[in-house]
């Protein structure tokens, strides 16, 4: 099952937000897509939709037995997530895609957080990361520890600055990686 960016903000967000950078909305953001641990208690990490479908509203999620479904892609083109909402990742071991597009609140500290997930190590094997404004070759590096990853494309990240050089880093730390660029 895959979470599209209705679900994904209702999943992923945090009270974090960037000093200066439209306070009020960042706030605002937090608030409404607060990390619900409760849920995630009472319902498991994986509860999602058994269809080859984006499901777009996560309290629409269908109910059952803990561990029927399986979260495998999450695409959070356009949303707001934000660092500490990362946390809901970690119980999750079938996610294999995740799109980062046009997401704002993304940032360095987003890709360590999400390369430090253990599961996600594991199984992720096909990544995007596009239009992110916050995301440097820090980030990017970041990456390596995903050691399943088999696909990363990268476009219209400004903050990339040393291409080559990131590339080549990630390259060595995982050989078998196909990247796209579209980097200016």
């Amino acid at each position: 099952m895959r979470l599209s960016k209705p679900a994904l903000q209702a999943v992923l967000s945090s009270q974090k937000t960037r000093e200066g950078s439209r306070p009020f909305w960042g706030w605002l953001n937090a608030v409404f897509n607060k990390v619900d641990y409760e849920r995630i208690k009472a319902v498991g990490p994986d509860r999602a939709a058994g269809f080859d479908r984006w499901q777009h509203d996560y309290n629409g999620l269908p109910t059952g037995p803990l561990g029927r479904y399986k979260i495998q892609g999450i695409d959070a083109t356009d949303s707001c997530i934000m660092y500490k909402g990362f946390d809901h990742l970690d119980g999750l071991e079938h996610v294999e895609e995740l799109k980062l597009n046009k997401s704002m609140y993304i940032e360095d500290a987003c890709l360590e957080r999400i390369s430090t997930i253990e599961n996600l190590q594991a199984s992720l094997y096909k990544m995007e990361v596009v239009s992110c404004g916050n995301v440097t070759d820090k980030g990017v590096i970041a990456l390596h520890k995903l050691r399943s990853l088999e696909h990363l494309y990268l476009s219209d990240l400004p903050g990339v600055v040393e291409k080559e050089k990131t590339v080549e880093r990630l390259q060595t730390a995982l050989p078998g990686l196909d990247i796209e660029l579209d980097l200016v």
